[in-house]
């Protein structure tokens, strides 16, 4: 089939797909020819429909695993909030009504510079998750009952 001369085919092509087709054909310095060539190959090729059903399974599993790191992330946010509100009420004492107001406006204040700590972290550095080992395994639930009594 080498020595079978090739036949000409002329086909019309909307701005923006001779424009996408030519500047592919640049990036891979192959000719505009041999690209639709391959693209109607594989267009017209039996287990077309079968790489298709692998490029999507591959690409669920990609989805599949980020899902899985947003669940263990938020997973690991929602024990911290909830070991340190249970530390913080355990280890704070009550308040006498006098010296309420006092500590209520010094509590807005350390609140707006923790928002803006927080501003700033999210905006650069590292954040928490990606400091936390993913290899490391889960501590039994005895070991994070001796952490909150400490």
């Amino acid at each position: 089939m080498k020595n079978a001369k090739k036949k000409r085919l002329s086909a019309y092509l909307d701005p923006h797909v001779m424009k996408a087709l030519a500047d592919y054909a640049a990036r891979r310095d192959v000719s505009l020819s041999l690209i639709a060539e391959a693209a109607i190959a594989s267009f017209l090729s039996p287990d077309a429909e079968e790489r298709k059903k692998a490029a999507v399974a591959r690409r669920l599993d990609q989805i599949d695993r980020r899902v899985q790191r947003v669940e263990r992330d938020v997973g690991i946010a929602i024990e911290t909030l909830a070991l340190f509100i249970r530390f913080w009420l355990s280890s704070t004492p009550a308040l006498p009504e006098s010296a309420q107001a006092e500590v209520r406006a010094k509590g807005l204040q350390r609140y707006d510079r923790f928002v803006d700590a927080l501003g700033r972290r999210l905006s650069k550095g590292p954040k928490l998750r990606q400091e936390i080992a993913e290899d490391v395994p889960p501590a039994s639930r005895a070991d994070a009952d001796d952490l909150t009594a400490r």
